[in-house]
């Protein structure tokens, strides 16, 4: 059981780090005097989900959610 827990922590230090990446590459979601006038609905705006911006922030709530799981599964002391 103490190999496991190893493994469970080093694969914990690993998503808090690529965590911490994904975060400082992210935009800031200040829109700016931009979308005062209307800008937001652009073409890049309306499909945001699909562009880069958008799977940076998928796949950082994807590691959010893991985050939260195993560092619940380390404080359960099952291991």
């Amino acid at each position: 059981m103490a190999v496991l827990r190893i493994v469970i922590q080093v694969i914990f230090i690993l998503i808090c780090i690529a965590l911490a990446v994904l975060v400082l590459m992210q935009e800031g979601k200040s829109a700016g005097l931009g979308a005062i006038s209307g800008v937001a609905d652009t073409y890049w705006g309306k499909n945001k989900g699909r562009s880069m911006e958008g799977k940076l922030v998928k796949f950082t709530k994807y590691l959010a959610i893991g985050f939260m799981l195993i560092s619940i599964i380390l404080n359960l002391n099952v291991f």
